[in-house]
Parts: structure tokens; sequence; C-alpha cells
């Protein structure tokens, strides 16, 4: 009974090439996923077999647990967390901020022109440019910050315990970087730029907070595109 439950466990999660999006499909709390993990375990405990075999088969669980929470918070394509993921830390960092005191602001950027990249150069270009950018992203901001892909050719960035000002020279910084890397893909050169929008947490909501950096990423691609905006205080 074990080795077939096992068997029927591993192939259902690691036979799916599209594993990402279904767990994205299903919006389960993680407390929610812990207490699942918790009656599995109380379940197998109580078959008939030897206790090994049990812990065995819990040790795999666990595992396969950790694995899928993981997956479930990430962009397949990017390896950045996802806009799932994204939804839960901006509430719970602008929550902290409203609480305790202390800066956040989010930046939204979206590449210039990526709809063009794809029609000349194909989708396959398009997905690289992605994580070429991600990976620029990741390198320009520090570990407590958080990166997400927030859709399509979209970016969150959430930098903690920074105000807008300090925020000036990390976003300009990443717009240059954008604007004078090396996009090369199949022998070909790739001019690329970003626009981005910024704001802070001094907000009455979250949606406030986000819909801020929204609006001034629309006047930075209103405005010409390659350049961040900052809202006004």
């Amino acid at each position: 009974m074990i080795k077939c439950f096992q068997e029927i466990v591993f192939k259902g999660i690691y036979m799916s090439d599209d594993f990402d999006n279904i767990m994205n499909q299903f919006d389960i709390p993680d407390d929610v996923m812990e207490k699942i993990q918790k009656n599995i375990e109380e379940i197998i405990t109580s078959f008939p077999v030897p206790e090994d075999n049990k812990l065995d088969v819990i040790k795999k669980i666990n595992f396969m647990y950790s694995h899928t929470r993981q997956l479930s918070l990430t962009d397949a394509l990017t390896g950045l967390y996802n806009r799932r993921h994204f939804e839960n830390t901006v509430e719970r960092e602008f929550m902290r901020t409203q609480r305790y005191g202390g800066d956040l602001t989010i930046s939204i950027i979206d590449i210039d022109f990526f709809k063009k990249i794809n029609d000349t150069y194909g989708h396959l270009c398009g997905d690289y440019v992605l994580k070429e950018v991600a990976y620029i992203i990741i390198d320009n901001f520090r570990k407590t910050d958080f990166v997400f892909r927030y859709g399509g050719e979209e970016f969150v960035v959430l930098l903690t315990e920074t105000n807008l000002e300090q925020s000036k020279i990390p976003m300009e910084r990443l717009r240059k970087t954008v604007e004078n890397y090396k996009f090369s893909y199949n022998n070909q050169n790739i001019k690329l730029t970003i626009s981005a929008g910024v704001a802070c947490n001094k907000k009455q909501s979250v949606q406030e907070f986000i819909d801020s950096a929204d609006k001034s990423l629309y006047q930075a691609k209103e405005s010409g595109r390659n350049k961040v905006v900052f809202e006004e205080n």
C-alpha cells in the first residue's frame, strides 16, 4: 500500500511539465497547506505497516511539500517570485510598516516595446530577454529587497527600509544598466530600455500603495519611456 501510494504521489507531481501553472490556479493559504500536510502524515501514521516505512514516506512527503510550495511561489521562466507571492508579501510588509513604522518603497518596472521584440525576433528571444532582465534586477538590489515577476513584461521590486529619496540611486542605476547592457540573441544585438514607477508606503491602504506606483509607471511611458518616475510627495 505504501509503495503504491508513493508511486501515485511522485508520478502525479513530477510528470506534469506545467506544474507551476497548475499550482497557481489554486490560491490555497499557507496555513491550510500546512494543515493538509499534517493530515496526510496522520493518515500514513495510522497505516498497518512497519514504522520505518511510515517514516520514509513522511520524509518524502515533507520533501515534496517543500518542493511544491517553492514551485507555487516562483515564476517558472525567470525563477523570480510570482504575482501570488507578491500579493502576500506586499500586504505583510505594508502592514508591518504601518504597525511598527519604517519605510517601504515599491517600483513597478516595464520593458519598453516588449511586443516589438517578440514580433521581430520571436517568442524565444522574448523569453531570453525576460530572463536577462530578471538577472539584472536581482543583481542590482539588496538581498533584503524582494523581486517579483508581476506578469508579462512587468516586474515589481519592494525595497525594504527605503524611502523615496533613497530609492533614486538604485532605480536610476538599474535603468542605466539595462540601457547599456549588451543583449545578444542568435548573434543579433538588441537594444533595450525599461520604464519604472516608484511610490512609498505613506498611503492608507496596500491598494493605494500599488496604484501610486502604477500611475508613476504610466507617466514614465507616456513621457517618452526609458525613465523612472517617482511619485510626488
